[in-house]
């Protein structure tokens, strides 16, 4: 099967791998898409060093994309967040990073962005807030894919 969708993720610090992963397992499930299409996971720079991520990544062999606060505050997101913006410098962390890793985008020339249609994006999940209760830690994700690639659903 073919890696073509991206997972952005934005987290509380201290979030668990574990939880990271059922939160991808349950939104994919919920929305009818395979795991085993995720290129990768894509998250703000300042996420680059968090231990849950990281560890999902190694457990899963995902690719680990990082933005920073400036690159994904150009993109224009369907769900902005104030308090986001306010705590990282950016409204959007999971959609905007997902937009921009399954754009595939080699050169950061291009921003300011304006739409999803101008990064070539087929947005498949807008964000979503998991967290379990009686467990430390929230995940926000976001699944994206680059349009020119066929929806993958069971």
């Amino acid at each position: 099967m073919q890696q073509v969708l991206w997972v952005g993720i934005g987290c509380k610090r201290g979030t668990s791998w574990q939880l990271i992963d059922r939160a991808i397992e349950e939104i994919f499930r919920e929305n009818q898409l395979f795991p085993s299409a995720i290129a990768g996971i894509a998250t703000i720079d300042t996420k680059a060093s968090e231990v849950g991520l990281l560890e999902l990544c190694r457990l899963r062999n995902f690719t680990l994309k990082t933005f920073s606060a400036q690159i994904l505050r150009s993109v224009c997101v369907p769900n902005p967040a104030t308090i986001t913006d306010h705590k990282v410098g950016t409204p959007s962390v999971a959609e905007a990073a997902a937009m921009l890793a399954a754009s595939q985008l080699t050169s950061l020339t291009v921003f300011p962005f304006t739409s999803i249609e101008e990064l070539r994006v087929r947005f498949l999940v807008p964000k979503q807030i998991f967290h379990l209760q009686g467990q430390p830690g929230a995940v926000t994700l976001a699944v994206a894919q680059a349009s020119n690639i066929t929806i993958i659903i069971y």
